[in-house]
C-alpha cells in the first residue's frame, strides 16, 4: 500500500481501444502504447503532422477593413443584426486538421504466456510505459533529451514481426505511401514515407532495429526478429517537402545507441554486434522530464487501498480523494508531454484517428488557456515556454489579421490555429469568430503571469503587448452618448445575446481584454503609459443586468444567455482578477449570481471546468466540488486518464485532463503580484492534504498543509523581498517576504 499519493497509474489488460493506449511525449514527438503482448502497437504523432489540402486561398484573413466604419455605424444605430452580412461570402473553413503517423507494429507469432499474469503502467515521474506478461516486457518512452520514440522488448527467445503501418482510421485513401526496410549492423533500418494527396508535402518516419541475439531477416514490409534476447527501437518522424534524407537520419538515431561491442558471434545472415544500453538513454531523458514534473506534488491523505487500484477501477469511485491526486498527477504529467515545439493541442499531442474532431487545432477563445491554466503557479516554465513560441511564431500572422479585418496597426489572435497559421479564416455566421478581438490578450497573458513568477521581463512579450495596445488604439474611436469608447463589433465566444445576433457591442469579455491590454502594455512601456492608461480609462464599466448579474455584454438593452458552454463574461474574474471579492465585492457578488444562472449546455468538459475556475476565484468552494463532481460523475476520462470533450467519454479531448490540476491549484492558492490567498475555496470533500512547491506570481515558492481540525500552515520560500497582502479563512494581514528566508505561516481553515 501506497503512503504517498501514486505518481503513476496502471491496468490490468492491455489496451482494446487507442482511447485508453498509455501516453509518453516530449512536446514534438507522441506515443500511445497499447501494451498488448502478442501483437502490440505503438501510434506514433508528431505536432507538425497537419493535413494540407491546397485551399491557401481561404486560408487568409477577409479583406473587410474598408467595409468596417458602415458596419460600426449599422451597429451603433441599434440594427442588431447588422455583423450577419459582414464576411466576404466564403463557406465556413477549418483549421488544417491533426492526424496521427503511423503504428509500429510488433507481432509475437504464437506466444506461449497467453494465461500468465499482465501488468501495463505509465510512470509519470520517467514517462516511461511498461507491460509486462511472464518473460515478455515492453518499455517505451519519449526522449526529451534526444526527441526520440525508445522502445525496448525483451523475453527468453524473443521472435517479433516488426513493420511501420500506415493504416489508421480515417487515413485518406490517396496518401501515397513508400515502405523500406534495410539490414545493418544493428539489425534494420524501416522507413515509411506518406505523401499527401495533391500536395508535395510528406512525412518520412525511421525506426532503427537494434537486436541482441538472434536472426534479423527481411519479411516485407517489415522485418522477422528470432530467437533474440532484446531489441531496441529508436523511432522519428519528420514532415517535409522533397526526399527525407534517410541515411543521414539513420546514422542521427545510431549515434545515439550507447552500446558497447558484443563478444557473441555473428550468425547469418545478421545479428547485432551491439548491446544497447536503454537505461542510458532514460536517464538521459530524466535530467529534464523528471525535474520538470517532480516540483509539485499534491496529497489529499487518500486511503491506500484505493490508491492501488488500476486507474479503471479509480474511475468507478469518483467521489474519493486517491482519484483527485491522481487526475492531478496524470494531468501535470500529460501537459508537460504534451509541450514543447507548441503547446497542447485539443487531444493534447495524441490521437489515433486522422479524423480528429474541429480538427485536433489550438483553439483559443477558451480551450488551450485552460488546458495551460496551471503552468505558472504549478512550476511548468516549460508548458510557458511552449506557449509562447506559438504566439511568437504567429505574430506576423496577427498583424495581417488586425490590417485586412480591421484596418488598423497591431495584432488580432485568431481562435483557431493548426500551429502552422495565425491568420482568421475560421468563421461563420453562427460563428462570427473573425470579430473577436480579445484573443491577443488571452495568449499573451500567461507569458506575463510566467514574467511575474520568475521576476523576468522577457522583451518578446513587451513587445507583442505593445502591438496589442497598437491595435486598440486604432480601433476604440467609437464613443457612446456618455463618452465611453465602445467596443463595436464585440463578439461574446460562442454566445449571442438572447434579443440580437452574435455580432454585437461591448462585450463583457472585450471590454476587460481590452482594458487589461492597454494598462498591461503601459506597465512594460512606461514612455507611453500616459496615453494608454487614458485610453483605458475609457472604457465603459461592466453593467449589471436586472437579474442582479454581471452581463455578458455591457451595451443597454442587450439581454444574456445564459444556457451555455463559455463563461466568456466572467474573463474579469478568471483569469484576470479584475472583478475579485476583495477589491470589487460588488461586481464580485454580481459575477457570482451570473456564475449560478449559467447553465452547461451541452456538457462539454471545458465548461464545467471554467466554471470551476472562476468559483474558486470567487472563493465558493461548495459551486468548485460541484463542477468538479460533473465530470467525476460524468465519466469523462479513459483509462489512460486522458479526458472526453463530453460525457461518457465521448470525444478524445485533453481539456478535462489538462485543466484540473488548475482547478485544484486553485482552490487551494491564488496569487497575484501584490497578493496571497491561501484555501480560498476548499471543498469539504478535501479535509486533509498537502500541496508543495507551487509558485507565486511575486517570486516565492510554498508548500501548503490543513488539517481536519482546522488548523493549516504554509511555507514560504521568497526569492525576492517584497511586502504582499495576506489572506486566509482568518483574514488579512500585511506580509513582509526576504529574499532566501524562509517563512512559516499558521492559520485556521474556518
Amino acid at each position: 500500500m501506497s503512503a504517498t499519493p501514486v505518481q503513476g497509474t496502471w491496468e490490468p489488460e492491455p489496451a482494446g481501444r487507442w482511447e485508453d493506449a498509455f501516453l509518453t511525449g516530449n512536446g514534438h514527438h507522441g506515443a500511445l502504447v497499447h501494451g498488448d503482448p502478442g501483437a502490440d502497437r505503438v501510434i506514433v504523432t508528431h505536432h507538425t503532422l497537419v493535413r494540407p489540402d491546397g485551399d491557401d486561398e481561404h486560408r487568409r484573413p477577409p479583406a473587410l477593413a474598408a467595409r468596417l466604419p458602415a458596419l460600426q455605424d449599422r451597429l451603433l444605430a441599434g440594427d442588431r443584426g447588422a455583423a450577419e452580412d459582414f464576411t466576404d461570402g466564403r463557406p465556413l473553413q477549418w483549421v488544417r486538421p491533426f492526424h496521427p503517423a503511423f503504428q509500429l507494429r510488433l507481432d509475437r507469432p504464437s506466444p506461449d504466456d497467453t494465461d500468465a499474469p499482465y501488468r501495463r503502467a505509465v510512470d509519470f515521474t520517467t514517462g516511461e510505459t511498461t507491460a509486462t506478461r511472464a518473460g515478455w516486457t515492453s518499455r517505451v518512452f519519449v526522449s526529451r533529451a534526444d526527441d526520440v520514440i525508445v522502445q525496448h522488448v525483451t523475453a527468453p527467445h524473443l521472435t517479433l514481426d516488426l513493420s511501420l503501418d500506415p493504416r489508421l482510421p480515417g487515413a485518406p485513401a490517396g496518401l501515397g505511401i513508400g515502405h523500406g526496410a534495410v539490414l545493418t549492423p544493428e539489425g534494420a533500418l524501416l522507413t515509411l514515407r506518406a505523401r499527401y494527396p495533391g500536395s508535395d508535402l510528406a512525412y518520412t518516419g525511421v525506426t532503427l532495429v537494434a537486436v541482441t541475439g538472434g536472426t534479423t531477416k527481411l519479411v516485407p514490409p517489415g522485418v522477422l526478429v528470432e530467437g533474440a534476447a532484446e531489441v531496441l527501437l529508436l523511432t522519428r518522424v519528420h514532415r517535409h517537402t522533397g526526399e527525407l534524407d534517410t541515411v543521414a537520419e539513420s546514422r542521427a538515431l545510431r549515434d545515439l545507441l550507447p552500446v558497447t561491442p558484443s563478444a557473441a558471434p555473428h550468425p547469418a545472415p545478421y545479428s547485432s554486434p551491439y548491446s544497447a544500453s536503454y537505461d542510458d538513454l532514460l536517464a538521459r531523458h530524466l535530467t529534464q522530464h523528471r525535474t520538470a514534473y517532480d516540483r509539485v506534488t499534491l496529497d489529499l491523505a487518500a486511503d491506500p487501498a484505493e490508491r492501488a487500484l488500476p486507474g479503471s477501477e479509480l474511475l468507478a469511485r469518483p467521489h474519493g480523494t486517491a482519484l483527485l491526486e491522481r487526475l492531478f498527477a496524470a494531468g501535470r504529467y500529460h501537459l508537460l508531454s504534451a509541450s514543447g515545439l507548441f503547446p497542447p493541442r485539443l487531444t493534447g499531442l495524441w490521437t489515433g484517428d486522422w479524423n480528429t474532431a474541429w480538427s485536433g487545432a489550438f483553439t483559443t477563445n477558451a480551450n488551450l488557456n485552460l488546458q495551460t491554466a496551471s503552468a505558472a503557479a504549478a512550476a511548468l516554465p516549460e508548458v510557458t515556454e511552449a506557449h509562447a513560441a506559438l504566439v511568437h511564431r504567429q505574430l506576423p500572422h496577427w498583424r495581417d489579421n488586425a490590417r485586412e479585418i480591421f484596418g488598423t496597426r497591431g495584432a488580432v489572435a485568431p481562435s483557431h490555429t493548426d500551429g502552422e497559421s495565425g491568420h482568421t479564416y475560421h468563421f461563420s455566421r453562427e460563428y462570427p469568430l473573425h470579430l473577436w478581438t480579445a484573443g491577443a490578450d488571452w495568449l499573451l497573458g500567461p507569458l506575463v503571469d510566467h514574467d511575474e513568477t520568475y521576476g523576468t521581463r522577457d522583451p518578446r512579450t513587451t513587445a507583442a503587448l505593445a502591438e496589442v495596445a497598437l491595435f486598440y488604439e486604432d480601433f476604440l474611436t467609437r464613443t457612446d452618448d456618455a463618452g465611453h469608447l465602445v467596443v463595436v463589433p464585440s463578439y461574446s465566444p460562442e454566445n449571442r445575446p438572447a434579443n440580437a445576433s452574435w455580432g454585437a457591442l461591448n462585450a463583457a469579455m472585450d471590454l476587460s481584454a481590452a482594458r487589461h491590454a492597454l494598462l498591461t502594455a503601459a506597465d512594460r512601456r512606461p514612455e507611453h503609459a500616459d496615453r494608454l492608461r487614458a485610453l483605458a480609462g475609457r472604457l465603459p464599466p461592466h453593467r449589471v443586468n436586472a437579474d442582479g448579474a454581471l452581463a455578458e455584454w455591457a451595451w443597454p438593452g442587450l439581454t444574456d444567455t445564459y444556457d451555455h458552454r463559455h463563461l466568456s463574461h466572467l474573463y474579469a474574474v478568471w483569469p484576470l482578477g479584475e472583478i475579485n471579492p476583495y477589491d470589487t465585492p460588488v461586481l464580485a457578488e454580481a459575477a457570482h449570481r451570473a456564475l449560478e444562472l449559467r447553465g452547461a449546455e451541452n456538457d462539454s468538459a471545458h465548461g464545467h471546468l471554467h466554471h470551476a475556475l472562476v468559483a474558486a476565484r470567487l472563493g465558493d468552494g461548495a459551486r468548485v466540488a460541484h463542477a468538479l463532481g460533473r465530470i467525476l460523475d460524468g465519466d469523462y476520462f479513459h483509462a489512460s486518464l486522458m479526458s472526453a470533450h463530453y460525457p461518457h467519454r465521448d470525444v478524445y479531448n485533453a481539456d478535462a485532463a489538462h485543466g484540473l490540476p488548475a482547478v485544484l491549484i486553485d482552490m487551494l492558492v491564488q496569487s497575484t503580484p501584490g497578493r496571497l490567498v491561501l484555501l480560498p475555496a476548499l471543498p469539504d470533500s478535501c479535509p486533509r492534504g498537502e500541496l508543495r512547491g507551487v509558485r507565486t506570481r511575486f517570486g516565492a515558492s510554498l508548500d501548503l498543509t490543513w488539517a481536519p481540525d482546522g488548523s493549516a500552515s504554509a511555507v514560504l520560500r521568497p526569492h525576492r523581498s517584497h511586502r504582499v497582502e495576506l489572506r486566509t479563512p482568518s483574514g488579512a494581514e500585511p506580509l513582509d517576504l526576504v529574499a532566501g528566508e524562509d517563512r512559516v505561516l499558521s492559520f485556521r481553515t474556518r
